[in-house]
């Protein structure tokens, strides 16, 4: 048996379906803000996170009829931001560090290291200066919410590449906080 999400904006949602360029307008009202920061923090251009957002609106509406409210609506947008920063970022020769397949990393997955350390600022902040193959994983998953098994859909690698990069991507942002350097740059 299907489950489907009841959103709250359902009426919007079917107004968009017929077309309703004030429903879209007020979708867009409602979700552009966040769906901004999410480009924002992959891009890290405002104008380009910009032109990212307009056109993932643009796909969301032209798809519309692809939104089967399995999840909520502001996931599917989410979705279709992500993929749309990811796409920008390829295009730009996202380049990914050469990862080992073989490879066993032990994973503890407790980013609560993090929230106990620092501010949620300065790691934004600090990812933000991490190579573009690490802050997307990073990103992805600490403030995007997504699993490694999704990030390795996303990005098309696998399991096992995703969990090294991750692992990677992780102490290698431990270090930067930890530098003076930083704490300097911070102040």
């Amino acid at each position: 048996m299907e489950t489907k999400y009841i959103d709250i904006h359902s009426q919007l949602i079917d107004e968009c379906r017929n077309g309703s360029s004030k429903a879209q307008f007020e979708i867009y009202k409602l979700y552009y803000k966040a769906m901004y920061n999410t480009c924002l923090r992959f891009v890290k251009n405002p104008m380009e996170a910009e032109d990212v957002m307009q056109e993932a609106f643009l796909a969301a509406f032209r798809n519309i009829d692809s939104f089967r409210g399995e999840v909520s609506f502001g996931s599917w947008l989410k979705r279709i931001v992500v993929n749309r920063s990811l796409d920008v970022l390829k295009k730009k020769s996202l380049d990914l560090e050469p990862l080992e397949e073989g490879r066993t990393i032990i994973d503890t997955d407790d980013d609560r290291d993090y929230e106990a350390n620092y501010k949620v600022e300065q790691v934004k902040k600090a990812i933000a200066l991490l190579p573009d193959s690490y802050r997307v994983l990073l990103t992805l998953h600490l403030f995007e919410g997504y699993d490694h098994e999704e990030i390795a859909q996303i990005m098309e690698m696998s399991n096992a590449a995703v969990r090294t990069g991750y692992s990677r991507a992780r102490k290698r942002l431990q270090e930067l906080l930890e530098t003076k350097k930083f704490e300097i740059w911070m102040s």
